[in-house]
């Protein structure tokens, strides 16, 4: 039987005077040897894409990226001056997301891929973090070399009554901390997952779908070197093939 096809949310970028629709191949990478999934490229139109795509598929990846949710999708009375803003994304991935939800779905986000999750919910997000009050600065290091980047910045509590407990049996891991936007007001019906020291939600859930898990750090790079990382690739790729047998049958 074929393995469970994911659609993977790209990002509008100029490159060379063209605009491209782009994934960083590290998502890719990871949904197929971690996840032991196919992948297709979905692009990012600011008037959204046709449910009839998702129908088409077993599962949904909602990628990182240095853009950042608008904040009139959450708080049309908030200016954020030196956001970095791709509008095209927001259209097509809040689109997804709604019928990523319709469909029952199985859903994985990273990073802004939480954001938008925890927006389409009906939450609101903040930014910068780094210079309010009482929030610790969840950027990249300012280091040389991307595998640094990628290092242990912060514990996390994660929540005992959560999915994530449930998948690794453990409480407390590292993870690395690539942001500088994150979740304000939780969205309705969603379940916070875990937390970082100063007390930001760094994963969310909804109980009442098969699976939507949506993580703030970036577990898709050297996924099967970290046991939190690769247990979310596995059950999720585990929820796409149950959905591609049991609810698409």
């Amino acid at each position: 039987m074929h393995k469970p096809l994911i659609g993977v949310t790209a990002c509008q970028r100029q490159i060379e005077g063209h605009h491209c629709h782009m994934v960083v191949n590290k998502y890719v990478d990871a949904l197929r040897h971690s996840a032991n999934v196919e992948v297709v490229l979905l692009p990012a139109l600011a008037e959204g894409l046709n449910e009839g795509i998702l129908e088409r598929l077993d599962g949904l990846c909602l990628t990182g990226s240095y853009s950042n949710v608008d904040p009139r999708h959450y708080a049309p009375d908030r200016d954020h001056p030196d956001c970095r803003l791709d509008p095209d994304r927001d259209g097509s991935a809040l689109s997804l997301i709604r019928t990523a939800r319709k469909l029952q779905l199985p859903l994985l986000g990273i990073c802004r891929g939480l954001q938008e999750m925890n927006v389409a919910w009906g939450g609101s997000l903040r930014q910068p973090l780094q210079v309010l009050p009482g929030l610790m600065d969840h950027r990249e290091p300012n280091t040389d070399g991307v595998n640094s980047h990628y290092e242990p910045a912060h514990a996390l509590s994660l929540n005992p009554d959560g999915l994530l407990h449930r998948l690794t049996g453990e409480l407390n891991f590292e993870v690395n901390s690539l942001h500088q936007q994150g979740i304000d007001r939780l969205g309705e019906g969603l379940l916070a997952e875990a937390l970082a020291p100063d007390g930001l939600v760094e994963a969310i859930s909804d109980p009442t779908l098969p699976f939507a898990l949506g993580v703030q750090w970036h577990p898709e790079w050297r996924t099967d070197e970290h046991p939190l990382y690769a247990a979310i690739f596995t059950a999720f790729g585990t929820a796409c093939a149950h959905y591609r047998d049991s609810i698409k049958a």
